[in-house]
């Protein structure tokens, strides 16, 4: 008797067309996604198109939402990755009806319709709601460093960009000449010979460069004026610093701009942020001096008016470092792990795993983000409809911060956050007594302890989901705003990927 076996006739012709929904299970996440994308208000994507339908047809905003969610859902963030699985996969084509978009309309979809794809975790945590999946009696917050779309070899001091604008303009006048002469081409300059004749030809290139660009004259930081309250007590000179570092900061998240393609551009507007810091720097130090000379002619004397400000003179050039790919970019450190250069992905998790905020830090310690993490928490819960607030925040020792601690809690929420990190023994110098300790008694309680051993269990698994089952390892775009609506999207698949696994519970029972 001969073997058996079922035929493989690859060259078999099909009396009928095949129907992709017969090749998909029921219970396949693709079917969840489609379903979530028809509840949402999509109206942010549509506007963006000529009313008229004049012009060339785009594809359906609905289908491309669907199709992101899905990859992403599948770990694909790539352009081109999303364009070969709309040719090879059948779940991408039952989203696309056969149809294949090329990995630039992909990338063009992203970076036009950066905000309405950030907006869609708002309207998934809507969809958590209705689910019942939102309970936020305990959240807890983290962070996570993730890279950018950049190198650490790309961050400059003032002096190597400068070099770098100087080299642009040579490379760019070689360019429009065509041709060296019988030089070698690789000779200095006579005129750059001499530090007079490099101040003169650095200035002469960057207004060539700025012009090029389609630049105007150099931005005017608008002076920043510090409250003396708000100012860390004891800070002295340092302290006025970095809290008008700080505000600096804070402008600029507020004006976040998408990073040009223009190589000549980014090498200027990292130059431009050195020189605003080192501004910002100087107006500080200043207005710090103007007010330790009021306090001293008001009469105030002693211990409360302080040690007079040392002579202080600003260095000759910006300090610090610049990434040229990224500027919005940093050095990331975290204990026990090599340096990247990222960003800080903030999130607020419930108990269940449910993400209900999502935001992006550039500074590398968690310190200073408990509170704008509650806001924010307090501010998507409004907008996706969800009544209840937050009755018990935890956190671990990276974020302890007086202030906002005391600020989060007059608002009748109550934070858990211990004051020791465990990396030495005993308490630090001078954080044995007061909130230090009536912290260490709360978390020593039964209660206390009861709450707080829920949080390693709660938000870690969020991330570890995140980075290593879905390999969001590093962002796909540049810029803060880019870079938070990246992370907000995948927040928004994370939550749906949740929600999916809530609505086949039933069917798997």
């Amino acid at each position: 008797m001969p073997q058996n076996f079922l035929a493989c006739d690859r060259g078999q012709t099909m009396l009928l067309p095949p129907d992709l929904t017969d090749w998909v299970p029921d219970d396949h996440v693709v079917w969840s996604i489609l379903g979530a994308v028809d509840q949402m208000d999509l109206s942010g994507f549509y506007g963006a198109y000529r009313a008229n339908g004049q012009g060339r047809a785009a594809y359906e905003p609905s289908m491309m939402v669907a199709l992101l969610l899905h990859a992403y859902a599948r770990g694909n963030r790539s352009s081109r990755g999303i364009e070969r699985a709309c040719r090879e996969d059948v779940t991408y084509k039952l989203i696309t009806a056969m149809a294949i978009p090329d990995h630039s309309t992909i990338a063009e979809f992203r970076r036009r319709h950066e905000t309405a794809l950030g907006d869609l975790f708002t309207k998934v945590l809507a969809l958590c709601e209705e689910a019942g999946l939102v309970e936020v009696g305990v959240i807890s917050i983290d962070g996570m460093k993730v890279r950018a779309n950049a190198s650490r070899g790309a961050n400059r001091s003032y002096e190597k960009l400068v070099a770098d604008i100087l080299k642009e303009a040579e490379e760019t006048d070689r360019w429009e000449d065509g041709l060296f002469g019988e030089d070698r081409g690789d000779e200095v300059p006579e005129h750059l010979r001499t530090e007079e004749g490099r101040r003169a030809a650095f200035k002469a290139a960057k207004e060539r460069l700025a012009a090029k660009a389609g630049r105007g004259e150099e931005p005017e930081v608008e002076r920043i004026e510090l409250d003396p309250d708000r100012v860390a007590p004891g800070g002295g000179r340092r302290g006025w610093q970095r809290a008008a570092h700080k505000e600096l900061m804070r402008r600029r998240e507020q004006d976040a701009k998408p990073v040009t393609r223009s190589r000549a551009d980014r090498l200027l507007e990292s130059l431009d942020r050195l020189e605003e810091n080192q501004q910002v720097e100087i107006q500080a130090s200043e207005d710090y001096e103007k007010w330790w000379a009021g306090r001293r002619a008001a009469g105030v004397s002693g211990q409360k008016l302080g040690m007079p400000p040392k002579p202080w003179t600003a260095p000759a050039t910006p300090e610090g470092v610049m990434n040229k790919t990224d500027p919005d970019s940093r050095m990331m450190r975290t204990q026990g792990q090599p340096t990247v250069q990222g960003y800080n992905a903030q999130a607020a998790v419930t108990r269940g795993q449910i993400i209900v905020a999502a935001e992006i830090a550039v500074e590398s310690p968690d310190f200073g983000h408990l509170e704008p993490a509650v806001r924010a928490t307090l501010r998507e819960l409004d907008d996706a409809g969800v009544t209840q607030r937050p009755e018990t925040v935890l956190a671990d020792a990276g974020y302890w911060h007086t202030r906002q601690m005391e600020r989060i809690v007059s608002d009748g929420i109550q934070v858990l956050v211990p004051p020791d990190a465990g990396l030495r023994e005993g308490a630090r110098p001078g954080w044995d007594k007061g909130p230090y300790a009536f912290m260490r008694r709360v978390l020593a309680s039964d209660a206390g302890h009861e709450l707080y051993k829920h949080r390693k269990a709660t938000v870690e698994p969020v991330f570890a989901q995140n980075k290593f089952n879905r390999g969001f390892r590093r962002f796909q775009r540049r810029g803060r705003s880019a870079v938070r609506s990246e992370w907000r999207l995948q927040a928004a698949v994370h939550n749906l990927l949740k929600l999916h696994s809530h609505w086949i519970s039933p069917a798997t029972a």
